[in-house]
């Protein structure tokens, strides 16, 4: 199976996306128009300054047609994570990942960090979800069944065995009347004891289709080469066939008998899976196959790890939060440090809106001895900052007046609990290994009101994910703020 790494925000040609794929243009064309209706590709205008551009906007984004042989456009892959299309798979990895096209092993980071940031739901995306259409997602259900039977061991049902002086339970009105007593003094004495023992049935219809199952799973991942990359081992559970459990209709029959008789959770999940397996019959050669694994909004990823290690206590009561000096008089201890910004009020409603601003962390730390109030905003972006040339890539400018206006929101309070320090800062990801200073962004206007400059600094991704992954918080001082 054809298997290549592609890189989230970067613009390809049609010929770059055919020889990528290694099909014609004809069927790339066809490829392309799928991976646009589920809004993993973008198409934008070709021109030298959407070479350039390290990020895409809505107003760049074409909606025309894909025509054979095309120049006129350039194609973006705005997904973070694994795209298996008609037969190959597109491993795509996050745009700060600038000096190797082969990342497999970020990738692999990535991908558990992906995982991570979903395992709180509790549910399976079997279907690809688009503006006009749903499709079998294949990948996630083919991960789902190793992963489950990494975590449960292989589906098993019970049978009871009656027995006499066995290692089980006791039956006692069994015992007594079926079998022989001895009177001694007045009391019974039982010679043979009948017990109840459970054994797993080794044999079981549903053991079997589920070993079967997962025995193919291994090999379609294996074949694709995704085992590596998720971190899964290959099974080989059993040389039974599907066809060695029936017609479709009779295995869906038996699957939705044994459905109607289970009542434990996983049991329920499990079976539903393989249920949706069976009756999809897919396989991620087949040409109209389009699995994902991974993320249109890695963004949103990055906000939640630096949220994580930081240490965000915008969701903490201001009773519970280290501060210099005690809670001053007229603050609520159950209020949140969120609930301090001040919301519009409208004064012909005599109410305020519901909406405000909202940072993405503040981090009330220690460094050097001396409580700091540290406003972070995460952003993930490729920002070009380099001496004598105009920056490119950067957060715009809502971004910079917003991290002023924050400070401003909690002016009052870091004055009246005698702060020494507040600073303000973007955080945005890098490949490198280190922390790197890239300055602050400034704006003279609102400098002069006492605000603080907005400290600007390139994270290493790969030492985030590493803390986030391991539940550790990252030493704030190695920002150099």
């Amino acid at each position: 199976m054809i298997s290549e790494f592609v890189r989230e925000q970067k613009r390809y040609t049609q010929k770059e996306l055919c020889r990528i794929l290694s099909c014609t243009e004809d069927r790339v064309i066809l490829i392309i128009r799928k991976l646009k209706e589920y809004g993993v590709l973008k198409a934008v205008k070709a021109s030298d300054s959407q070479c350039n551009m390290t990020d895409l906007v809505d107003e760049d984004i074409e909606v025309a047609d894909v025509e054979a042989g095309e120049n006129e456009y350039l194609y973006v892959f705005t997904f973070v994570g694994v795209i298996v299309v008609s037969g190959r798979v597109l491993k795509c990895y996050p745009k700060y990942l600038l000096t190797t096209d082969r990342p497999e092993k970020e990738l692999i980071q990535v991908l558990r960090v992906l995982e991570k940031y979903n395992s709180g739901e509790q549910i399976i995306r079997m279907f690809n979800d688009s503006s006009e259409s749903s499709s079998f997602n294949l990948l996630a259900v083919l991960l789902f069944l190793l992963q489950d039977y990494f975590e449960n061991g292989v589906y098993s049902n019970t049978d009871e065995i009656i027995e006499s002086n066995g290692s089980g339970e006791i039956l006692w009105d069994r015992t007594i009347n079926e079998t022989f007593t001895l009177i001694a003094n007045n009391r019974p004495y039982y010679i043979d004891l009948q017990t109840k023992r459970r054994v797993k049935d080794d044999y079981d219809y549903f053991r079997r289709l589920h070993e079967c199952v997962l025995t193919i799973a291994s090999k379609e991942l294996e074949d694709a080469g995704l085992l590596n990359l998720f971190e899964i081992f290959g099974v080989d559970l059993t040389d039974e066939e599907l066809d060695d459990f029936g017609d479709k209709e009779t295995i869906l029959y038996r699957l939705e008998r044994e459905l109607n008789t289970q009542y434990n959770t996983r049991k329920q999940l499990l079976l539903k899976t393989i249920y949706t397996y069976i009756a999809r019959s897919g396989s991620l050669y087949d040409i109209d196959c389009l699995s994902l694994f991974g993320t249109n909004s890695f963004n949103l990823i990055w906000e939640s790890v630096c949220a994580e290690i930081m240490d965000n206590q915008l969701h903490t009561r201001l009773g519970k939060l280290r501060l210099p000096v005690p809670l001053k008089a007229g603050y609520d201890r159950n209020m949140e440090l969120i609930d301090l910004i001040e919301k519009p009020m409208w004064t012909i409603t005599g109410m305020t809106a519901a909406d405000t601003l909202i940072p993405d962390l503040i981090s009330i730390t220690e460094i050097d001895g001396k409580l700091q109030f540290i406003i972070f905003d995460a952003k993930y972006y490729n920002a070009r900052l380099e001496m004598g040339t105009p920056p490119k890539g950067q957060p715009g400018i809502e971004s910079v007046t917003k991290q002023y206006l924050y400070q401003l929101a909690y002016q009052k309070f870091i004055t009246d609990h005698e702060f020494s320090t507040v600073k303000n800062c973007f955080v945005l990801p890098t490949e490198e290994n280190c922390v790197v200073d890239k300055g602050v962004a400034s704006m003279k206007m609102l400098s002069q009101l006492g605000l603080q400059d907005i400290k600007v600094r390139l994270l290493p991704a790969q030492m985030a994910f590493e803390h986030y992954l391991t539940g550790r918080k990252l030493d704030i001082s190695i920002m150099n703020l």
